[in-house]
């Protein structure tokens, strides 16, 4: 009567898919309304003119276009200005 006793425990085996974030259309490509332009956990980047973000921060181009990145700052709740990419089809 052979049987395995104190087999122990695992760690380290939980291993989940990626999320496939990032930029999906980059700056000077054609883009069609409605197409993703960045997945994003929390607003990193922000949506300009031609684009609007999603439920879960994607932002997606609102009209046919170019897409164009751009540099501004930010004003938080604290009042501190932080830098951020805006995001904008034209």
């Amino acid at each position: 009567m052979s049987h395995v006793k104190a087999g122990g425990t695992s760690k380290n085996n939980h291993d989940s898919p990626g999320q496939r974030l990032g930029v999906k259309l980059f700056g000077g490509q054609a883009v069609k309304k409605g197409q993703v332009i960045i997945r994003q956990v929390g607003q990193t980047k922000l949506a300009g003119k031609g684009t609007f973000i999603s439920r879960n921060f994607t932002i997606h181009a609102a009209k046919d276009g170019i897409v164009t990145f751009a540099k501004r700052k930010k004003r938080t709740y604290t009042g501190k200005t932080v830098p951020r990419i805006e995001v904008t089809v034209v």
